[in-house]
């Protein structure tokens, strides 16, 4: 939890092509219902999460707030010194552009399979239907991985690839985050999404719950999600491949840029793409 907390954190900054995070700030919420116990375990174990995941983006924590509160809860802040040519700015998406997202859709799907899995009853016994025990738990593996997985290499590359404006995906789902950022566009762009690279076996499971999550629908819920990103169409393939080379995972070309009303949506034959 205080890693993905952190990576979430930070992807603000990456978001903006900003690589190194000069210094962060860890807020935390301790619930009052917690024994002495409890909280000298947990909380201790959530906030070294956090600051050895700051530590793996080449920052550090100096300092924080921690209140008790009715909730366990745990984030911050992140902040950087940059100059004004470093920095992505989110608005200079051009018709032409394509759309590359640099992890898969599907992190909350695969936690609620995974804890309707450990519980048993009657929600397992309907996705029982569709997906094995080992295909959940290997898809909740790899949601893990995925939002522990910060977004630093992404954005070192985005001004080496002349990306023109990104935004992370977190929890108004890759539409919601995509119509955020189209609408404030310089120029009359739209974008539109012809590929959801989704988390294996989790498009089978948003059918089997009757698209509860609207995982299919480019509106599910991500945590610490991955970067969308406009960029010129020249540019995209090598870039994919340095994520690849570099962090040992895939980047998509999901859509492209189209004069419009600074809109996004998704087209019509959405290719869903099972990543394993």
């Amino acid at each position: 939890m205080g890693k993905i907390a952190c990576a979430n954190v930070l992807s603000d900054l990456y978001a903006m092509g900003v690589a190194n995070c000069d210094n962060m700030l860890m807020i935390v919420g301790i619930p009052f219902k917690m024994t002495d116990l409890e909280r000298d375990v947990v909380v201790a174990q959530m906030m070294k999460g956090f600051r050895d995941e700051a530590a793996a983006g080449g920052t550090e924590v100096t300092g924080g707030d921690t209140n008790f509160s009715e909730w366990c809860l745990v984030g911050g802040t992140a902040t950087a010194v940059v100059k004004s040519e470093e920095v992505v700015l989110p608005y200079n998406a051009e018709v032409g552009d394509v759309l590359v997202l640099t992890k898969p859709l599907g992190t909350q799907n695969a936690t609620f399979a995974y804890q309707w899995y450990q519980e048993g009853g009657e929600k397992w016994e309907k996705l029982s239907s569709v997906i094995t025990a080992e295909e959940v738990q290997y898809a909740y593996f790899m949601a893990v991985q995925s939002m522990t997985r910060l977004n630093r290499t992404g954005a070192s590359l985005m001004r080496r690839h002349h990306a023109h404006g990104a935004t992370d995906i977190t929890g108004f789902g890759l539409l919601g985050h995509a119509n955020n950022l189209a609408k404030h566009q310089k120029q009359p762009v739209s974008f539109i999404i012809n590929k959801l690279p989704i988390m294996c076996g989790m498009a089978a499971v948003e059918r089997a719950i009757n698209n509860r999550f609207m995982l299919l629908s480019g509106r599910g819920i991500e945590t610490s999600g991955g970067l969308l990103i406009a960029m010129p169409k020249e540019e995209s393939s090598q870039f994919c491949r340095s994520i690849k080379e570099i962090d040992g995972v895939e980047a998509w070309i999901i859509g492209h840029v189209v004069e419009g009303d600074r809109t996004a949506s998704l087209d019509q034959d959405i290719e869903i793409i099972d990543v394993r």
